[in-house]
């Protein structure tokens, strides 16, 4: 893992995941659609359970799912309070990346996205397999601790607008930003005084989709006036 990342530590390598797979106290979730889990996986991952793969109460609402139901999911997933979760999907990080949040919310640390993901895994011929582990959700227990510095509230980004020790960044596609898409919203266009970076910048362009390197990263940000000094917000 390149040193140059702030906390490399939230990237896991193909390598070293196929050194592991059987790792007793490692989880590896498959955080993409129920359908790309049941064609082929990385053997010994589990999938979601509903085709609500952003962990939200239900499919369409907005909001997180609460601490109860959470909790509940993440034990029939196999994933206990001293599991380390290694997530992934096809989806350039998209899906493992609300995963990994998801966990780091609700106060589960260990975790880490795996870089590439399964096209990496794959590009490099590692094995897959169709067979689903067999959970037993009574031996996890999980405990929800609600981090709220990870998230923000409207009211908060709005104190935020137009301040200049702030940064507010738009990451959804050119469409959504520019306002000729809503994808069924009441209203278009941007938070004012955002700044439009969508997030399939982050992975580089070629098949394997792994972040791209640190420099590179911190250049895209600081042409941006996305500094180290600054509290960022992303939507």
């Amino acid at each position: 893992m390149p040193e140059s990342y702030a906390h490399p530590e939230l990237l896991v390598e193909t390598d070293w995941l196929a050194e592991h797979l059987n790792d007793p106290d490692l989880r590896i979730v498959d955080a993409d659609y129920p359908a790309s889990y049941a064609r082929a996986h990385i053997p010994g991952a589990v999938g979601h359970l509903s085709d609500n793969i952003y962990l939200k109460t239900k499919n369409g609402d907005t909001f997180i799912m609460g601490p109860e139901q959470f909790a509940e999911t993440m034990a029939k997933m196999g994933i206990g309070d001293d599991t380390l979760v290694v997530a992934y999907d096809s989806h350039m990080s998209l899906y493992a990346a609300r995963f990994w949040w998801a966990l780091n919310y609700y106060g589960h640390t260990n975790a880490k996205v795996l870089n590439g993901g399964w096209h990496k895994w794959l590009l490099e011929g590692r094995p897959t397999t169709m067979a689903v582990p067999t959970i037993d959700a009574s031996a996890f227990t999980f405990t929800p601790r609600v981090d709220e510095s990870v998230i923000t509230s409207c009211e908060l980004l709005r104190s935020a607008v137009g301040r200049p020790d702030s940064a507010i960044v738009d990451v959804r596609t050119d469409g959504e930003w520019n306002g000729t898409v809503d994808r069924g919203n009441k209203r278009a266009g941007h938070v004012p005084g955002a700044v439009h970076i969508e997030w399939v910048n982050f992975v580089t362009p070629d098949a394997a989709h792994t972040f791209r390197p640190a420099a590179e990263l911190r250049e895209m940000l600081r042409a941006q006036g996305i500094t180290p000094d600054k509290n960022v917000y992303t939507y």
